[in-house]
């Protein structure tokens, strides 16, 4: 059940025509995409992730990406790995069930439908995941969603 809640597709950032990364999200990760480019070694990559900036490009070359998160986020659980020409990074949210416009600072954020949708479906989420036995994936809200971090007495963590 808890899939049906995953994202049902990327978010794009795209700068003068160009598809600079795709993003989604969950209630404890930020992942980013980021396509290689074609006949790059992997091990020239280089991405360094600390708690409030991530940093991409090939080594030897000015980044690529240099910029600030749109959140903190826990340096010893997000990591980075690359698979099918793609560079995929998971930034582990120090703020579980914060909803985020963007993982860029200042870049690409969602505009206020999306990100209300957003907030819906981390809602849900957290429902789900609370509630397991329970299937929330075709609920609805009416009206605004409250924020999942501190409706009904916040997250509860383990």
């Amino acid at each position: 059940m808890a899939e049906r809640l995953a994202p049902e597709k990327r978010h794009a950032f795209v700068h003068n025509g160009q598809n600079v990364f795709e993003w989604d999200q969950s209630l404890e990760e930020v992942n980013m995409y980021i396509e290689l480019p074609k006949n790059v070694p992997t091990k020239l990559i280089q991405c360094v992730i600390q708690a409030g900036h991530v940093e991409v490009g090939i080594r030897g070359h000015p980044p690529y990406l240099n910029h600030d998160l749109m959140h903190p986020v826990k340096t010893d659980s997000s990591f980075w790995t690359i698979e099918d020409g793609e560079l995929h990074i998971t930034l582990q949210k120090r703020e579980k069930g914060k909803t985020w416009a963007s993982p860029i600072k200042g870049q690409g954020s969602l505009d206020p439908y999306a990100a209300d949708q957003e907030q819906k479906r981390l809602m849900l989420q957290r429902f789900q995941e609370e509630n397991p036995g329970f299937d929330f994936s075709q609920a609805q809200f009416s009206g605004t969603c409250p924020d999942p971090r501190t409706f009904m007495g916040g997250i509860h963590t383990d």
